[in-house]
């Protein structure tokens, strides 16, 4: 299996799509505004644009700490769902009072994103073909009937394909049966999604500093002040957007564990090798284990396939040390040849990983730091493409003491439950990783992780 990934480049693909740019100067000064934003990826972004529709001449600044969009914005697979609390099942197990308004205001950000894509002349690829849920095992078919009915109760059009009609669809002999969710779920190209917000920020106005690491926070007069390794921002008001990177805020790290996900993608498909395995809806497709797969076709026709395992290491390190992890990739390409046994002797171009701001509960959650000067937006784990803007104008609407619906919310109100500290967070999910698979096989869920759910440490998806 090692053959078939050995020369793949180990970056993003997605970021071969961009044309070459000249990075945005570094901070080499100290200045002033109005807001400072931490982190140049889609939530820092959003923020940025916000603010700028909120109040015109605000003094916007966006620090980042390598290029904008490198980070998880870039790492993922490009699937944008409307879904704010990591889907339909899990809001519904940890937000039920709340799950209708939150269904909603998902379907209006995602109805909102997309016209901010006509609006600020993004071309990111969009393809809305929904998104495709598989069941690989006899007992995520029940799964499946739940989450339909679920999401015809929300408003959603969702279709359930039995293993004919799917297999009619795309092509592969581990496929029993499938929920196609044809409403709130499209494709893009994340990377482009990324630099049009980074344009449209820059002709807002937006003043950006690329290769400026903050490496502290702190309180400034009636502000607060941001301090990087050769400037500062001093600003009235900052919003963290940092994703999994290390916290500037150490409470964060109670709530945040940064588990790496890794991705193989393949070279182009000609036509031979894509009428074997059909695919003509192109939709975004993931398996319905715990530990699942997701996948799709890029607009070359190449299939992007990751997910499976989650690596979390000792203390959760963040560094680009950590994109390559060999076991993975045997393992994503050993999974990837059974699921499509046909396209046997297939190579992959690319391969990379990333950091995902897991949190217990699979969902953005905000608070606040240096007596209300700052508010941060993180926690996404993994399905933030969508639920990144929401979250930007969630975090700004809380840092400028705004009210609204949305900032009534126990879900923007609550933090998670926090993840116990080393060595015992270690132990703790490498435990729950094996009784997942576990669970995957047997199709129960099994005392520990019934504990966890009880606790409100969820960790099924």
């Amino acid at each position: 299996m090692q053959r078939a990934f050995a020369d793949a480049q180990p970056e993003p693909y997605w970021l071969q799509t961009l044309p070459a740019r000249e990075a945005h100067a570094a901070l080499e000064r100290a200045l002033d505004a109005d807001l400072c934003i931490v982190g140049g990826g889609f939530t820092g972004l959003w923020a940025a644009l916000y603010a700028k529709e909120l109040e015109p001449r605000r003094e916007v600044v966006v620090l980042e700490a390598s290029r904008c969009g490198s980070g998880a914005s870039v790492r993922n697979g490009g699937f944008l769902n409307y879904s704010l609390t990591h889907g339909i099942a899990n809001g519904m197990a940890r937000f039920p009072a709340e799950l209708a308004a939150l269904e909603r205001l998902g379907t209006g950000n995602y109805d909102a994103l997309l016209a901010d894509l006509e609006r600020y002349r993004i071309s990111a690829e969009l393809e809305t073909t929904g998104e495709l849920d598989v069941a690989v095992a006899t007992h995520q078919l029940a799964g499946l009937r739940e989450a339909q009915r679920l999401f015809e109760e929300f408003g959603q059009r969702a279709e359930l394909l039995d293993a004919d009609a799917l297999q009619a669809q795309i092509h592969s002999p581990l496929y029993l049966g499938g929920l196609w969710l044809r409403s709130g779920a499209a494709l893009v190209n994340p990377a482009k999604l990324a630099d049009g917000l980074r344009r449209a920020a820059l002709q807002a106005g937006v003043q950006i500093y690329e290769h400026s690491r903050v490496r502290r926070l702190r309180k400034l007069g009636s502000g607060v002040e941001a301090l990087t390794d050769s400037g500062a921002v001093r600003a009235n008001k900052l919003l963290l957007a940092t994703s999994a990177y290390e916290p500037l805020v150490p409470a964060v790290g109670r709530y945040v564990a940064p588990v790496y996900d890794y991705v193989l993608v393949t070279e182009p498909l000609g036509q031979d090798r894509m009428r074997q395995i059909g695919w003509s809806q192109r939709q975004g497709v993931g398996d319905s284990g715990n530990r699942f797969h997701y996948y799709r076709l890029t607009a070359d026709n190449r299939i992007l396939w990751g997910g499976f395992d989650a690596v979390y290491r000792y203390g959760g390190p963040v560094g680009p040390e950590y994109d390559e992890h060999q076991t993975t990739f045997r393992r994503l390409a050993a999974n990837f040849f059974t699921n499509f046994p046909q396209l046997e002797g297939v190579r992959f171009s690319h391969r990379w990983g990333g950091a995902i701001d897991t949190c217990s509960r699979f969902s953005v959650f905000f608070g606040r730091a240096l007596g209300g000067r700052v508010v941060y937006a993180l926690g996404y784990t993994g399905l933030g493409v969508g639920a990144s803007r929401f979250g930007a104008r969630t975090g700004l609407d809380l840092l400028d003491r705004r009210s609204t619906e949305v900032t009534a919310l126990g879900f923007v109100r609550r933090r998670p439950v926090p993840f116990p500290p080393e060595p015992l967070r270690r132990a703790v999910i490498g435990l729950t990783s094996n009784r997942l698979a576990a669970a995957d096989r047997s199709g129960r869920r099994g005392l520990w992780l019934r504990t966890l759910d009880r606790l409100g440490l969820g960790f099924d998806s």
